[in-house]
């Protein structure tokens, strides 16, 4: 936004600015694609004569949000619960199954005020049993026990159930990267169907003239993920939930290879696309003898550039590798390897499950001579870190 169009427009006041974020905020927690720009654009249609009736705000602001055909059909529930106190009948999860509303999204229909009494805003968010208000209190009626499973390191996770639970969810969440990712579109000028978010922000420099047109088409090339994971024994307490990860992977992803390594590597794609997941990770047992152990990176990494690579990874391809970093073979050799990888793929991602941990720093040899070669260095110690994937690789 311009100096002079934000001078130009007038003070709604903090609560009214909170409420608006709120808004956005749970409309991303319902699947919407709502970021800093919509949110701004958001606020210019509310400093306008828009905001003195719902019927006119309704929509202006779907056409600013609703960017898929699911989103049009949400908004309207979503937009009365919040702005009008009327009940949501039903909810639509990001996984895309009709349930029952949350009880956060009913909360929303009974703590919102309306667009008149703007004193409180109310955030309630999805999937929790929790109101927190703008003074960031929270009043919990109960968490859910998906959304503590998702924050708690893999670690921590010592009784059957929740590590079953772990492994299910985990699944299911390749699955829905897999489903969200191959519905992003790009822009373009020409192409089947017309953005209408982004038309719509290019013609507020034009007055509201719609002259540029932003149209969106599929991408040309799909993603393809290649995942390499560390089943040394410093691993041994995150492999087994990452091996239902890769699973749920290689059943989603039609582009995708799967390996592990310690001190040698294994192909375990063929055993990973069992349909049952229980047997899938039973066979892949079989075929990694070894693992708990020591791990060399450097030299698993040779194999998979000297024999893999060529088969494996196209410009368009993510090296996905799980690892602590810790290599028992030199490290100037794990360096070679991943600029040698580096000059094949289009991204490298390395996710370490030590970053969650408190006061962690990459000092380890190995760890240290590959920082230079990867693009995206993150965390990789529960469900939540896996979920924050997502937008990474929507982008590739």
């Amino acid at each position: 936004m311009h100096a002079a169009e934000k001078n130009a427009l007038p003070d709604l006041g903090a609560a009214m600015r909170v409420k608006l974020g709120v808004f956005v905020a749970t409309l991303r927690d319902n699947g919407f694609v709502a970021g800093l720009a919509e949110t701004r654009d958001a606020l210019v249609i509310l400093s306008g004569a828009a905001s003195t009736r719902p019927s006119r705000l309704r929509p202006a602001w779907r056409a600013l949000f609703c960017s898929r055909q699911s989103d049009w059909q949400k908004f309207d529930e979503i937009f009365d619960a919040y702005w009008l106190k009327r009940g949501m009948k039903s909810a639509t999860l990001l996984s895309g199954s009709p349930q029952k509303a949350p009880a956060g999204l009913k909360a929303v229909s009974s703590g919102a005020r309306g667009l008149g009494d703007i004193q409180n805003a109310d955030h309630v968010r999805r999937g929790e049993d929790v109101e927190t208000t703008d003074t960031g209190r929270s009043r919990r009626d109960g968490a859910s026990r998906t959304e503590l499973l998702s924050r708690t390191d893999f670690r921590h996770m010592t009784q059957p159930e929740d590590l079953a639970e772990a492994h299910e969810l985990a699944q299911r969440l390749a699955k829905g990267m897999r489903a969200r990712i191959t519905r992003r579109m790009r822009a373009a000028r020409t192409g089947e169907r017309l953005d209408l978010r982004r038309t719509i922000h290019k013609s507020i420099s034009h007055g509201g003239t719609p002259l540029e047109l932003v149209h969106r088409r599929r991408k040309e090339k799909p993603l393809r993920l290649v995942v390499l994971l560390d089943a040394s024994g410093s691993m041994s307490l995150y492999s087994a939930v990452f091996l239902r990860f890769m699973h749920g992977v290689l059943d989603a992803f039609r582009e995708a290879e799967a390996f592990v390594f310690h001190t040698r590597l294994i192909h375990i794609s063929p055993a990973l696309r069992e349909r049952d997941p229980q047997r899938a990770v039973e066979r892949m047992s079989l075929m990694a003898e070894g693992t708990g152990g020591g791990t060399r990176i450097g030299e698993c990494l040779a194999t998979f550039n000297r024999w893999h690579a060529k088969r494996c990874i196209h410009s368009h391809t993510c090296v996905m590798i799980v690892s602590d970093g810790y290599d028992t073979g030199p490290a100037d050799n794990l360096g070679t390897e991943m600029q040698a990888m580096r000059r094949r793929c289009r991204r490298i991602a390395w996710l370490n499950p030590m970053i969650g941990w408190q006061d962690y720093a990459p000092e380890a040899a190995g760890m240290k001579a590959a920082l230079p070669f990867i693009d995206l260095f993150a965390p990789a110690h529960n469900l939540e870190s896996l979920k924050a994937l997502e937008p990474y690789l929507a982008r590739i």
